[in-house]
């Protein structure tokens, strides 16, 4: 009798087909295995399998088997023989097996119904994020009746965090952009003998438009993303359950410290963009445009009106506002692993630059409405 043959070989009696298994049915096994089943004509009928003489069988074993059976358009009639362990694994392999075949396979959708399900993610968005801005304003209700609620130590430590510490790259990008308009600005005004406008340009453009912006894509690609990243590590950890086991409010202890952080600091570090960027547009304007020093602060004094810096600061507390609820909301909802936080993180900074964008172009036109 060949090795295949000791393995497993079919008997029939009538109409009856019987396969017989024996010896050591295990993975180490599969190739010798799938082999010898390979060799048997199996039946395409109901068929007994007996392991009267099986001695050894694993789950991988059992598998080759039923899979071997059902490729071969045969169907079990019955298990004969097998002892109790050896049935168990059978029975385990086919409960997976039946589980697999009920999985309904993944529909693919049309362009309609992507755009239809995208449709529908960003309404739940919108509707979370409303959500979260509804119960934000009852806690500032409730700080507001009761101002002792409010936690300054944890508001100082995010005031230190969002605004101290974004001082340095703000002044960095913030001159260097100035630098860049005031040298391009010049090459067009030099053509006019317009030099001195190049310095209104510069100014009311830094203070009204992009100082605002630049600023708030700084602070949402830095202390959005970490406001999520933070919130869904303590909500990863469960430090957030622990909060509201001890009776806090997650909203007064979290989220108020770091909204009323971000709407004081991103004023001021616009205000700080508005200088840098024009000390940025004054060191090039005199080797390049023949403007002193002296005469660019005179012309920034009667060219740049208040009401530019007003309007620009005004847009940072709304954007900031927008921003620290994005960020914290994020990080509020992520679910509990670790995959979930880097998505969602992403997902803020995407959220909060997008939102910067569309609110400066909503300001732009209520304020030319306004005559601002």
């Amino acid at each position: 009798m060949s090795a295949a043959a000791r393995d497993c070989w079919l008997q029939r009696e009538g109409g009856q087909a019987t396969l017989f298994v024996s010896g050591e049915w295990h993975l180490s096994r599969i190739a010798e295995i799938d082999a010898a089943l390979a060799g048997v004509n199996l039946p395409a009928s109901p068929l007994t399998i007996d392991g009267a003489a099986l001695t050894r069988l694993d789950t991988a074993a059992a598998l080759a088997l039923l899979r071997r059976v059902a490729g071969a358009g045969a169907s079990i009639g019955r298990l004969a023989n097998f002892s109790n362990s050896h049935m168990r694994v059978i029975e385990a392999v086919l409960g997976r097996l039946e589980a697999i075949a009920g999985e309904t396979r993944p529909r693919f959708h049309g362009a309609l119904a992507v755009i239809g399900m995208h449709v529908l993610d960003f309404r739940d968005l919108m509707r979370g994020h409303l959500d979260f801005f509804g119960r934000t304003a009852a806690a500032l209700g409730d700080i507001a009746l009761r101002p002792s609620a409010l936690r300054l130590k944890e508001l100082a430590s995010q005031f230190h965090h969002v605004c101290t510490e974004a001082i340095p790259v703000v002044v960095l990008v913030t001159f260097l952009i100035g630098v860049v308009l005031a040298y391009l600005f010049g090459l067009q005004a030099e053509k006019y003998g317009a030099n001195i406008f190049v310095v209104d340009g510069v100014a009311i453009g830094t203070t009204r438009e992009l100082s605002p912006i630049i600023v708030a894509v700084i602070v949402a690609g830095r202390s959005g993303a970490a406001f999520t990243a933070q919130l869904g590590t303590m909500v990863l950890t469960e430090e957030i359950d622990a909060i509201r086991t001890l009776g806090l409010s997650p909203m007064q202890v979290l989220v108020i410290p770091r909204l009323l952080a971000l709407v004081v600091a991103l004023p001021l570090l616009v205000f700080v963009g508005d200088v840098s960027s024009l000390a940025g547009a004054m060191t090039v304007a005199n080797p390049l445009l023949d403007i002193t020093p002296t005469t660019f602060i005179e012309r920034v004094h009667s060219g740049l009106r208040l009401e530019h810096v007003i309007v620009g600061l005004t847009k940072a507390a709304v954007f900031a506002v927008f921003i620290a609820i994005i960020g914290c909301r994020m990080g509020m909802a992520v679910s509990r692993d670790s995959r979930a936080i880097g998505i969602s993180t992403t997902s803020t900074v995407v959220q909060c630059i997008v939102s910067v964008i569309l609110l400066d172009a909503f300001f732009a036109i209520v304020f030319q409405e306004l005559g601002y």
